[in-house]
């Protein structure tokens, strides 16, 4: 009987419907710009028209952050500076882009998710992507197809579920693939974590994550025989002259692929070298009674090339870290200490940044000597 992976606030339930919802509203276009127009209401809201064509009537979307992004940079302008032109010179910016538009002709595929509510609506609904006519399409209700059947065999739990404007990510912990971390009654649990963009924001990738149990902190691994971007003929440049039986049957294979990966990606093996990894981390300590956290922060953000923002972050996850009721006050602040401050910042993140900080803290876990020295300083 297969292993209910549901969680108590019903994650992967939200998720699905919110997947299935999109899908079922999903629409692409391909055009060449020269039958497209760039406009902006007059509330000042950038939108596209899709000329009539081929029996199609004509259409008017909204664009969103990411749409705009991208159209910007296919305009050879850079995203901050049109955002301003946007803003402060719709009309100016609708004729420069509709100029490069026609001058420049070039095949485009729109993808779009059309209105909910039609007959109420003053658009056919908003432009997600403005990408490549050879885009190469493998959809989140895709990957969620291929990957379930296999998740709903292994004794694993959804621990998140995420759907922004760019990306899908959903992460999960295992049930009985337990081991200790940094110290004793620091229990952590395999797990793993998939993402996927249908608006050219990335490839599917699979990666494994080591979960800290007290406070779920997610760390991504870094041995790169654990990450893939998964490759297919869609990152070839002849995609887009394949026949739709070519195109499904290659989404077969990846589907098949990553359905392989569920397995390679919950190794017991992989995991236990994680744990004692973090056993290992707990002994590089750093010197000193009265330690000035702070100083800690600053040195690792300079190895870590981080922001002030991002300092600011880690230091406040540090304290969240060392404040918790299992930490001893006294014991000495540690590489082990240092990763869970890391991949705390994950929890009040933006959803697009998660993955990103779930990665430092694999990269802290396996830096160099040299730089832990400089950070232990």
């Amino acid at each position: 009987m297969a292993h209910h992976i549901e969680n108590s606030k019903n994650t992967l339930t939200a998720l699905l419907q919110k997947v299935q919802d999109q899908a079922a509203r999903a629409a692409d276009y391909l055009a060449p710009t020269n039958d497209l127009q760039k406009t902006t209401t007059l509330d000042g809201k950038p939108q596209i028209v899709i000329e009539a064509s081929r029996g199609e009537p004509t259409k008017r979307f909204d664009i969103n952050d990411t749409a705009f992004g991208q159209i910007a940079t296919h305009a050879g302008i850079d995203t901050r500076t049109a955002r301003r032109l946007q803003a402060n010179y719709p009309r100016e910016f609708d004729g420069l882009t509709n100029a490069i538009w026609q001058t420049e002709p070039t095949r485009r595929m729109v993808r779009t998710h059309l209105t909910s509510n039609p007959m109420g609506s003053s658009t056919d609904g908003t432009v997600r992507a403005f990408v490549s006519d050879k885009f190469k399409t493998f959809d989140n209700n895709n990957l969620l197809d291929s990957i379930l059947p296999p998740l709903m065999e292994k004794n694993l739990q959804v621990v998140s579920a995420d759907l922004s404007e760019k990306r899908m990510y959903l992460r999960l912990k295992s049930l009985d693939q337990l081991g200790t971390g940094a110290n004793v009654g620091d229990h952590m649990a395999n797990g793993i974590g998939f993402g996927n963009s249908e608006v050219g924001a990335g490839s599917v990738n699979v990666h494994q994550i080591a979960w800290t149990l007290a406070c779920l902190n997610g760390m991504q691994t870094q041995n790169k025989t654990r990450s893939s971007h998964i490759t297919s003929a869609r990152d070839g440049d002849d995609w887009g002259l394949l026949s739709d039986d070519a195109k499904n049957a290659d989404n077969r294979a990846l589907e098949l692929k990553l359905r392989d990966l569920v397995g390679h990606y919950s190794s017991r093996e992989a995991f236990d070298d994680i744990c004692q990894q973090m056993r290992m981390a707990a002994l590089d300590v750093i010197d000193g009674v009265a330690t000035d956290v702070t100083d800690v922060v600053n040195n690792l953000g300079k190895v870590m090339q981080l922001t002030k923002k991002e300092n600011s972050d880690v230091l406040n996850g540090l304290m969240a870290t060392i404040g918790q009721s299992g930490f001893e006050q006294a014991r000495p602040l540690s590489r082990a200490t240092l990763v869970n401050a890391v991949t705390a910042v994950a929890h009040r993140a933006d959803v697009d940044d998660v993955d990103q900080w779930q990665q430092r803290g694999g990269q802290l876990l396996n830096m160099s000597a040299r730089d832990w020295q400089r950070v232990a300083a």
